[in-house]
Protein backbone atom coordinates (compact mmCIF):
# COMPACT_ATOMS: atom_id res chain seq x y z
CA UNK A 1 0.00 0.00 0.00
CA UNK A 2 1.24 3.70 -0.69
CA UNK A 3 -0.21 6.77 0.42
CA UNK A 4 1.50 10.37 0.97
CA UNK A 5 1.59 10.40 4.58
CA UNK A 6 1.57 7.99 6.99
CA UNK A 7 0.53 9.35 10.14
CA UNK A 8 1.33 6.94 13.51
CA UNK A 9 -1.04 7.46 16.37
CA UNK A 10 -4.36 8.83 16.62
CA UNK A 11 -4.35 11.11 19.37
CA UNK A 12 -5.54 15.18 19.27
CA UNK A 13 -1.40 15.33 17.42
CA UNK A 14 -2.21 12.66 14.82
CA UNK A 15 -5.90 13.60 14.07
CA UNK A 16 -5.16 17.04 13.63
CA UNK A 17 -1.95 16.49 11.20
CA UNK A 18 -4.51 14.13 9.11
CA UNK A 19 -7.34 16.55 8.98
CA UNK A 20 -5.23 19.50 7.87
CA UNK A 21 -3.49 16.78 5.02
CA UNK A 22 -7.13 15.75 4.25
CA UNK A 23 -8.53 19.45 3.26
CA UNK A 24 -4.86 20.35 0.95
CA UNK A 25 -6.24 16.65 -0.74
CA UNK A 26 -3.03 14.98 0.45
CA UNK A 27 -4.08 11.20 1.14
CA UNK A 28 -2.60 10.38 4.54
CA UNK A 29 -3.22 6.78 6.14
CA UNK A 30 -3.72 7.24 10.19
CA UNK A 31 -2.77 3.88 12.00
CA UNK A 32 -3.65 3.26 15.65
CA UNK A 33 -2.16 0.56 18.01
CA UNK A 34 -5.07 0.18 19.79
CA UNK A 35 -8.53 -0.83 18.60
CA UNK A 36 -10.57 2.14 19.69
CA UNK A 37 -9.47 6.42 20.65
CA UNK A 38 -7.91 6.54 23.87
CA UNK A 39 -10.53 6.06 26.67
CA UNK A 40 -9.45 8.62 29.45
CA UNK A 41 -9.80 13.02 29.72
CA UNK A 42 -6.21 13.02 30.38
CA UNK A 43 -5.44 16.55 28.14
CA UNK A 44 -8.87 18.17 28.98
CA UNK A 45 -7.64 22.02 28.88
CA UNK A 46 -7.43 23.65 25.27
CA UNK A 47 -6.23 27.05 25.22
CA UNK A 48 -6.75 30.06 23.41
CA UNK A 49 -4.48 29.75 20.67
CA UNK A 50 -5.71 25.83 19.76
CA UNK A 51 -9.09 27.07 19.69
CA UNK A 52 -8.47 29.40 16.62
CA UNK A 53 -6.40 26.32 15.32
CA UNK A 54 -9.95 24.59 15.64
CA UNK A 55 -11.79 27.26 13.83
CA UNK A 56 -9.78 27.30 11.31
CA UNK A 57 -10.12 23.07 10.81
CA UNK A 58 -13.99 23.57 11.21
CA UNK A 59 -14.77 21.93 14.32
CA UNK A 60 -14.77 25.03 16.72
CA UNK A 61 -18.68 25.36 17.49
CA UNK A 62 -18.26 21.21 18.23
CA UNK A 63 -15.57 21.56 20.82
CA UNK A 64 -17.44 24.69 22.19
CA UNK A 65 -20.65 22.92 22.55
CA UNK A 66 -18.20 20.19 24.28
CA UNK A 67 -16.84 21.80 27.01
CA UNK A 68 -16.88 24.71 29.14
CA UNK A 69 -15.39 27.42 31.29
CA UNK A 70 -13.07 26.02 34.24
CA UNK A 71 -14.92 25.90 37.26
CA UNK A 72 -13.31 27.56 40.52
CA UNK A 73 -11.36 25.49 42.79
CA UNK A 74 -13.37 25.13 46.37
CA UNK A 75 -10.56 23.63 49.09
CA UNK A 76 -11.47 21.59 51.52
CA UNK A 77 -10.30 20.40 54.86
CA UNK A 78 -11.57 18.21 57.30
CA UNK A 79 -15.05 17.86 55.48
CA UNK A 80 -15.49 22.01 55.72
CA UNK A 81 -15.30 23.90 52.95
CA UNK A 82 -12.06 26.74 53.47
CA UNK A 83 -12.92 29.11 50.30
CA UNK A 84 -12.31 29.45 46.66
CA UNK A 85 -8.99 28.82 44.63
CA UNK A 86 -8.41 30.75 41.76
CA UNK A 87 -6.62 27.83 39.58
CA UNK A 88 -5.99 30.80 36.33
CA UNK A 89 -5.41 34.42 36.10
CA UNK A 90 -8.34 35.99 34.66
CA UNK A 91 -7.90 37.69 31.21
CA UNK A 92 -10.30 39.48 29.02
CA UNK A 93 -11.21 38.02 25.10
CA UNK A 94 -10.28 41.17 22.89
CA UNK A 95 -11.65 41.78 19.19
CA UNK A 96 -7.58 41.13 18.10
CA UNK A 97 -8.09 37.70 20.29
CA UNK A 98 -11.59 36.78 20.82
CA UNK A 99 -10.99 33.56 22.87
CA UNK A 100 -8.32 34.83 25.16
CA UNK A 101 -9.95 34.71 28.72
CA UNK A 102 -8.40 30.92 30.10
CA UNK A 103 -8.63 27.60 28.39
CA UNK A 104 -11.68 26.00 27.67
CA UNK A 105 -12.65 22.43 29.12
CA UNK A 106 -13.22 19.03 27.27
CA UNK A 107 -12.09 15.66 28.17
CA UNK A 108 -9.62 14.42 25.99
CA UNK A 109 -11.52 11.71 24.89
CA UNK A 110 -14.44 13.86 23.12
CA UNK A 111 -11.73 16.07 21.73
CA UNK A 112 -10.89 13.17 19.22
CA UNK A 113 -13.76 12.31 18.59
CA UNK A 114 -15.13 15.75 17.21
CA UNK A 115 -11.56 15.52 14.58
CA UNK A 116 -12.46 12.53 13.97
CA UNK A 117 -15.86 13.11 13.35
CA UNK A 118 -14.32 15.84 11.03
CA UNK A 119 -12.12 13.60 9.63
CA UNK A 120 -14.62 11.24 8.56
CA UNK A 121 -16.23 14.40 6.85
CA UNK A 122 -13.44 14.54 4.54
CA UNK A 123 -13.57 11.02 3.44
CA UNK A 124 -10.80 9.88 5.41
CA UNK A 125 -10.70 7.43 8.25
CA UNK A 126 -8.79 5.74 10.94
CA UNK A 127 -7.00 2.11 10.65
CA UNK A 128 -7.27 1.02 14.13
CA UNK A 129 -5.48 -2.24 15.49
CA UNK A 130 -2.17 -1.23 13.54
CA UNK A 131 0.37 -2.12 15.62
CA UNK A 132 3.59 -0.52 14.23
CA UNK A 133 6.83 -3.22 14.63
CA UNK A 134 8.92 -1.69 11.92
CA UNK A 135 9.84 1.41 10.22
CA UNK A 136 12.81 2.14 7.77
CA UNK A 137 13.53 5.41 5.48
CA UNK A 138 15.78 6.45 2.35
CA UNK A 139 15.72 9.47 0.50
CA UNK A 140 12.67 8.60 -1.60
CA UNK A 141 10.03 7.83 1.35
CA UNK A 142 9.82 5.59 4.43
CA UNK A 143 8.78 1.70 4.53
CA UNK A 144 6.14 0.86 7.58
CA UNK A 145 5.40 -2.73 8.87
CA UNK A 146 2.74 -3.80 11.61
CA UNK A 147 1.91 -6.88 13.63
CA UNK A 148 -0.99 -7.16 11.57
CA UNK A 149 -1.62 -5.90 7.63
CA UNK A 150 0.44 -5.20 4.97
CA UNK A 151 3.44 -2.60 4.84
CA UNK A 152 3.07 0.83 3.97
CA UNK A 153 5.50 2.84 2.00
CA UNK A 154 5.02 6.64 2.22
CA UNK A 155 6.54 9.65 0.86
CA UNK A 156 6.94 11.00 4.62
CA UNK A 157 5.75 9.77 7.88
CA UNK A 158 4.18 11.97 11.60
CA UNK A 159 5.58 10.40 14.31
CA UNK A 160 2.74 11.30 16.80
CA UNK A 161 2.56 7.78 18.50
CA UNK A 162 2.81 9.54 22.37
CA UNK A 163 5.48 9.80 24.97
CA UNK A 164 6.38 6.18 24.44
CA UNK A 165 6.62 7.11 20.46
CA UNK A 166 7.80 3.51 18.60
CA UNK A 167 8.71 5.35 15.74
CA UNK A 168 11.19 7.68 17.80
CA UNK A 169 12.57 4.37 19.01
CA UNK A 170 13.26 2.57 15.93
CA UNK A 171 14.86 5.77 14.76
CA UNK A 172 17.48 5.92 17.18
CA UNK A 173 16.01 9.45 18.55
CA UNK A 174 16.94 10.44 21.74
CA UNK A 175 15.08 12.27 24.19
CA UNK A 176 16.79 14.84 26.94
CA UNK A 177 15.19 16.43 30.00
CA UNK A 178 14.03 15.61 33.76
CA UNK A 179 11.84 14.19 36.37
CA UNK A 180 9.85 17.05 37.26
CA UNK A 181 8.01 15.14 40.44
CA UNK A 182 9.46 12.00 41.42
CA UNK A 183 6.41 10.90 42.94
CA UNK A 184 3.97 9.33 40.99
CA UNK A 185 0.45 10.85 39.86
CA UNK A 186 -2.67 9.19 39.27
CA UNK A 187 -5.36 10.15 37.19
CA UNK A 188 -9.06 8.67 36.84
CA UNK A 189 -12.19 9.36 35.51
CA UNK A 190 -15.20 8.51 37.65
CA UNK A 191 -18.79 9.12 38.83
CA UNK A 192 -19.22 10.52 42.06
CA UNK A 193 -21.66 11.98 45.07
CA UNK A 194 -21.45 13.85 47.74
CA UNK A 195 -19.81 17.20 45.68
CA UNK A 196 -21.05 19.43 43.57
CA UNK A 197 -20.41 20.13 39.58
CA UNK A 198 -19.85 23.65 40.03
CA UNK A 199 -16.37 24.04 41.46
CA UNK A 200 -13.30 21.68 41.21
CA UNK A 201 -12.58 20.21 44.44
CA UNK A 202 -9.26 20.52 46.08
CA UNK A 203 -8.05 18.57 49.27
CA UNK A 204 -4.58 19.86 50.02
CA UNK A 205 -2.14 17.24 51.48
CA UNK A 206 -2.15 16.05 54.98
CA UNK A 207 -0.37 13.73 57.14
CA UNK A 208 2.03 12.94 54.74
CA UNK A 209 -0.09 12.20 52.00
CA UNK A 210 -0.64 13.65 48.54
CA UNK A 211 -3.09 15.88 47.07
CA UNK A 212 -6.29 14.78 45.30
CA UNK A 213 -8.42 16.88 43.27
CA UNK A 214 -11.87 16.12 41.54
CA UNK A 215 -12.95 17.94 39.19
CA UNK A 216 -16.27 17.80 37.15
CA UNK A 217 -16.49 17.17 33.37
CA UNK A 218 -18.78 19.96 31.03
CA UNK A 219 -21.74 17.79 29.34
CA UNK A 220 -20.64 14.49 31.19
CA UNK A 221 -21.04 12.75 34.16
CA UNK A 222 -17.48 12.03 35.11
CA UNK A 223 -15.20 14.11 37.24
CA UNK A 224 -11.59 13.56 36.67
CA UNK A 225 -9.50 12.84 39.57
CA UNK A 226 -6.15 13.16 40.17
CA UNK A 227 -3.53 12.37 42.78
CA UNK A 228 -0.03 13.24 43.41
CA UNK A 229 1.97 10.62 45.75
CA UNK A 230 5.05 12.20 47.47
CA UNK A 231 6.48 8.50 47.55
CA UNK A 232 8.80 7.65 44.86
CA UNK A 233 8.02 4.17 45.75
CA UNK A 234 5.05 4.01 45.44
CA UNK A 235 2.74 2.44 42.77
CA UNK A 236 -1.14 3.34 42.65
CA UNK A 237 -3.32 1.13 42.66
CA UNK A 238 -5.50 1.52 39.61
CA UNK A 239 -8.47 -0.58 40.21
CA UNK A 240 -11.82 0.86 41.72
CA UNK A 241 -11.46 -0.69 44.64
CA UNK A 242 -8.26 1.37 45.14
CA UNK A 243 -9.62 4.30 43.76
CA UNK A 244 -12.44 4.31 46.00
CA UNK A 245 -9.74 3.92 49.10
CA UNK A 246 -7.74 6.55 48.21
CA UNK A 247 -10.93 9.00 47.58
CA UNK A 248 -11.73 7.72 51.37
CA UNK A 249 -8.48 8.37 52.63
CA UNK A 250 -7.83 11.87 51.32
CA UNK A 251 -11.97 13.30 51.70
CA UNK A 252 -14.29 13.35 53.69
CA UNK A 253 -16.41 11.03 51.05
CA UNK A 254 -16.86 7.44 51.84
CA UNK A 255 -15.62 4.96 49.10
CA UNK A 256 -19.73 4.16 48.35
CA UNK A 257 -19.12 7.66 46.92
CA UNK A 258 -17.30 6.37 44.36
CA UNK A 259 -19.98 4.76 42.30
CA UNK A 260 -17.87 3.96 39.52
CA UNK A 261 -14.28 4.25 37.73
CA UNK A 262 -14.12 4.28 34.10
CA UNK A 263 -10.66 4.57 33.53
CA UNK A 264 -7.62 5.31 35.66
CA UNK A 265 -4.03 5.30 34.57
CA UNK A 266 -0.98 7.00 36.08
CA UNK A 267 2.48 8.62 35.16
CA UNK A 268 6.02 10.16 36.74
CA UNK A 269 5.57 14.23 35.61
CA UNK A 270 8.55 14.40 33.35
CA UNK A 271 9.70 17.18 31.64
CA UNK A 272 11.68 15.71 28.26
CA UNK A 273 12.32 17.36 25.08
CA UNK A 274 13.69 15.05 21.45
CA UNK A 275 16.99 15.52 20.68
CA UNK A 276 15.88 16.25 16.93
CA UNK A 277 12.05 16.89 15.83
CA UNK A 278 13.25 15.21 12.53
CA UNK A 279 15.08 12.30 10.49
CA UNK A 280 14.93 12.12 7.03
CA UNK A 281 11.76 12.06 6.07
CA UNK A 282 10.15 11.12 9.25
CA UNK A 283 9.00 14.14 11.67
CA UNK A 284 8.70 13.78 15.55
CA UNK A 285 4.91 15.81 16.55
CA UNK A 286 3.60 15.80 19.68
CA UNK A 287 4.38 13.58 22.79
CA UNK A 288 7.11 11.82 20.56
CA UNK A 289 8.90 15.16 20.20
CA UNK A 290 8.10 16.81 24.15
CA UNK A 291 6.47 15.43 26.98
CA UNK A 292 5.23 18.07 29.56
CA UNK A 293 3.98 18.05 33.30
CA UNK A 294 -0.18 18.24 32.80
CA UNK A 295 0.16 20.93 35.48
CA UNK A 296 0.69 24.09 32.94
CA UNK A 297 -1.98 22.29 30.20
CA UNK A 298 0.53 22.83 27.93
CA UNK A 299 0.94 19.16 26.54
CA UNK A 300 -2.08 18.26 23.90
CA UNK A 301 -1.85 22.38 23.10
CA UNK A 302 1.79 22.33 22.03
CA UNK A 303 1.06 18.74 20.40
CA UNK A 304 -2.16 20.35 18.17
CA UNK A 305 0.24 22.81 17.18
CA UNK A 306 2.96 21.19 15.80
CA UNK A 307 0.16 18.99 13.33
CA UNK A 308 -1.06 22.28 12.08
CA UNK A 309 2.50 24.04 11.57
CA UNK A 310 3.51 20.74 9.61
CA UNK A 311 0.06 20.00 7.77
CA UNK A 312 0.22 23.25 5.37
CA UNK A 313 4.03 22.75 5.01
CA UNK A 314 3.89 18.98 4.02
CA UNK A 315 1.02 20.19 1.69
CA UNK A 316 2.84 22.57 -0.08
CA UNK A 317 5.52 19.93 -0.78
CA UNK A 318 2.99 17.07 -2.19
CA UNK A 319 0.28 19.28 -3.68
CA UNK A 320 1.72 22.98 -4.36
CA UNK A 321 5.31 22.13 -5.69
CA UNK A 322 7.25 23.81 -3.05
CA UNK A 323 10.98 22.79 -2.70
CA UNK A 324 11.50 20.28 0.23
CA UNK A 325 13.84 23.06 2.04
CA UNK A 326 10.19 24.12 3.21
CA UNK A 327 10.31 21.19 5.70
CA UNK A 328 13.47 22.05 7.21
CA UNK A 329 11.56 25.16 8.82
CA UNK A 330 9.33 22.62 11.21
CA UNK A 331 12.13 21.94 13.56
CA UNK A 332 13.38 25.01 13.23
CA UNK A 333 9.99 26.90 14.56
CA UNK A 334 8.57 24.27 16.50
CA UNK A 335 11.93 22.88 18.30
CA UNK A 336 12.17 26.19 20.18
CA UNK A 337 8.66 26.61 21.23
CA UNK A 338 8.06 23.34 22.62
CA UNK A 339 11.16 24.26 24.97
CA UNK A 340 9.89 26.81 25.81
CA UNK A 341 6.34 25.83 26.52
CA UNK A 342 8.31 22.68 28.59
CA UNK A 343 9.80 25.31 30.47
CA UNK A 344 6.69 27.13 31.11
CA UNK A 345 5.02 23.70 32.38
CA UNK A 346 7.60 23.00 34.61
CA UNK A 347 7.25 26.23 36.68
CA UNK A 348 3.72 26.05 36.82
CA UNK A 349 4.12 22.40 38.40
CA UNK A 350 5.98 23.81 41.34
CA UNK A 351 4.17 26.73 41.81
CA UNK A 352 6.87 28.82 40.33
CA UNK A 353 4.63 30.30 37.74
CA UNK A 354 0.88 30.97 38.05
CA UNK A 355 -1.55 30.06 34.90
CA UNK A 356 -2.40 33.44 33.04
CA UNK A 357 -1.68 34.77 29.65
CA UNK A 358 1.74 33.21 28.94
CA UNK A 359 0.01 29.67 29.46
CA UNK A 360 -2.93 30.91 26.64
CA UNK A 361 -0.15 30.71 23.55
CA UNK A 362 -1.69 33.89 22.40
CA UNK A 363 1.97 35.29 21.96
CA UNK A 364 4.10 32.61 20.45
CA UNK A 365 5.44 33.33 16.91
CA UNK A 366 8.46 32.60 14.74
CA UNK A 367 9.94 35.79 14.43
CA UNK A 368 13.42 33.85 14.00
CA UNK A 369 12.38 31.54 11.27
CA UNK A 370 13.83 31.29 8.38
CA UNK A 371 10.03 31.64 6.93
CA UNK A 372 9.61 35.03 8.57
CA UNK A 373 10.89 37.90 6.07
CA UNK A 374 10.13 41.63 7.82
CA UNK A 375 11.45 44.10 4.63
CA UNK A 376 10.11 47.42 7.01
CA UNK A 377 12.67 49.39 9.55
CA UNK A 378 12.40 51.46 12.37
CA UNK A 379 9.55 49.62 13.50
CA UNK A 380 8.22 50.16 17.04
CA UNK A 381 8.07 47.85 19.97
CA UNK A 382 4.89 46.93 19.98
CA UNK A 383 4.29 46.32 16.02
CA UNK A 384 3.01 42.97 14.62
CA UNK A 385 5.81 41.50 12.70
CA UNK A 386 6.68 39.24 10.41
CA UNK A 387 6.12 35.80 12.30
CA UNK A 388 3.47 36.92 14.90
CA UNK A 389 0.13 35.55 15.48
CA UNK A 390 -2.36 37.24 12.59
CA UNK A 391 -4.87 39.17 15.27
CA UNK A 392 -8.52 38.69 14.75
CA UNK A 393 -11.10 41.77 14.09
CA UNK A 394 -13.27 43.23 11.64
CA UNK A 395 -12.66 46.14 9.75
CA UNK A 396 -14.46 47.24 6.32
CA UNK A 397 -17.17 44.01 6.52
CA UNK A 398 -14.57 41.80 6.72
CA UNK A 399 -13.86 39.35 9.96
CA UNK A 400 -10.23 38.49 9.69
CA UNK A 401 -10.42 34.97 11.06
CA UNK A 402 -13.23 34.21 8.44
CA UNK A 403 -10.90 35.21 5.64
CA UNK A 404 -7.85 33.73 6.96
CA UNK A 405 -10.58 29.87 7.32
CA UNK A 406 -9.26 27.29 4.95
CA UNK A 407 -5.94 25.77 3.53
CA UNK A 408 -5.24 29.03 1.81
CA UNK A 409 -2.42 32.41 2.08
CA UNK A 410 -4.23 35.64 2.74
CA UNK A 411 -2.80 38.51 1.05
CA UNK A 412 -3.88 41.10 3.35
CA UNK A 413 -3.56 45.16 2.84
CA UNK A 414 -4.02 47.21 6.00
CA UNK A 415 -4.86 50.74 5.51
CA UNK A 416 -3.27 50.95 2.01
CA UNK A 417 -3.97 51.50 -1.56
CA UNK A 418 -0.75 50.13 -2.99
CA UNK A 419 -1.05 47.63 -5.57
CA UNK A 420 -0.83 44.11 -4.23
CA UNK A 421 0.86 41.25 -7.18
CA UNK A 422 -2.08 38.66 -8.45
CA UNK A 423 -0.64 35.31 -6.32
CA UNK A 424 -2.67 31.84 -7.59
CA UNK A 425 -4.24 30.39 -4.71
CA UNK A 426 -3.80 33.62 -2.76
CA UNK A 427 -6.99 35.08 -0.90
CA UNK A 428 -6.34 38.82 -1.72
CA UNK A 429 -8.05 40.59 1.29
CA UNK A 430 -7.68 44.89 1.99
CA UNK A 431 -8.90 46.71 4.91
CA UNK A 432 -8.89 49.95 6.60
CA UNK A 433 -5.99 50.74 9.34
CA UNK A 434 -6.63 48.56 12.07
CA UNK A 435 -4.53 49.29 15.20
CA UNK A 436 -3.20 45.38 15.65
CA UNK A 437 -1.73 45.77 12.41
CA UNK A 438 -0.85 49.52 11.97
CA UNK A 439 -0.72 49.52 8.30
CA UNK A 440 1.18 47.77 5.52
CA UNK A 441 1.16 44.20 3.39
CA UNK A 442 1.16 41.04 4.80
CA UNK A 443 1.10 37.92 3.64
CA UNK A 444 -0.70 35.76 6.17
CA UNK A 445 0.36 32.24 6.46
CA UNK A 446 -1.81 28.77 6.60
CA UNK A 447 -1.43 28.32 10.69
CA UNK A 448 -2.25 32.22 11.09
CA UNK A 449 1.22 33.51 11.29
CA UNK A 450 2.62 36.51 9.35
CA UNK A 451 5.24 34.94 6.79
CA UNK A 452 6.15 38.36 5.11
CA UNK A 453 5.68 41.80 6.10
CA UNK A 454 6.28 45.11 4.18
CA UNK A 455 5.21 49.11 3.63
CA UNK A 456 4.31 47.95 0.03
CA UNK A 457 4.00 44.56 -1.61
CA UNK A 458 7.78 45.35 -3.34
CA UNK A 459 9.93 41.60 -3.16
CA UNK A 460 7.05 39.78 -2.06
CA UNK A 461 6.52 37.85 -4.98
CA UNK A 462 9.66 36.26 -5.20
CA UNK A 463 8.93 35.20 -1.10
CA UNK A 464 5.45 33.88 -2.11
CA UNK A 465 7.22 31.71 -5.01
CA UNK A 466 10.20 30.10 -2.34
CA UNK A 467 7.69 29.31 -0.07
CA UNK A 468 5.18 27.67 -2.01
CA UNK A 469 2.24 29.94 -1.48
CA UNK A 470 1.25 30.12 -4.90
CA UNK A 471 1.02 26.44 -6.43
CA UNK A 472 2.80 27.40 -10.29
CA UNK A 473 4.48 30.41 -9.27
CA UNK A 474 7.92 30.14 -10.59
CA UNK A 475 10.77 31.31 -8.03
Amino acid sequence: MSVDVLVVGAGPTGLTAALDLARRGVRALVVERSDALFPGSRGKGIQPRTLEVMDDLGVLDAVRAAGGPYPVGMVWQDGERQGEHRMFDETDATEAAPYAGGPWMVPQWRTQEILLARLAELGESVSFGRELVGLSHDSDGVTASFASGPPVRARYAVAADGGRSAVRRALGVGMTGETVDPGPTLVADVRIGGLDRDNWHVFPPSDGQGFLAICPLPHTEDFQLVAGFPDPEAVPDLSPEGVRKLVAARTHLSPDDVREVRWASDFRPRAALADRFREGRVFLAGDAAHIHSPAGGQGLNTSVQDAYNLGWKLGAVLRGGADASLLDSYEAERRPVAARMLGLSTGVHRGEVRRGAATQQLGLGYRDSPLSAETRAGLPEEALRAGDRAPDGSRGGVRLFDAFRGPHWTLLAVGTDTPLPELPGVRPVRIPAYEAYGTGVFLVRPDGHVGWAGATAEGLTPYAAAVGAAPGLSA
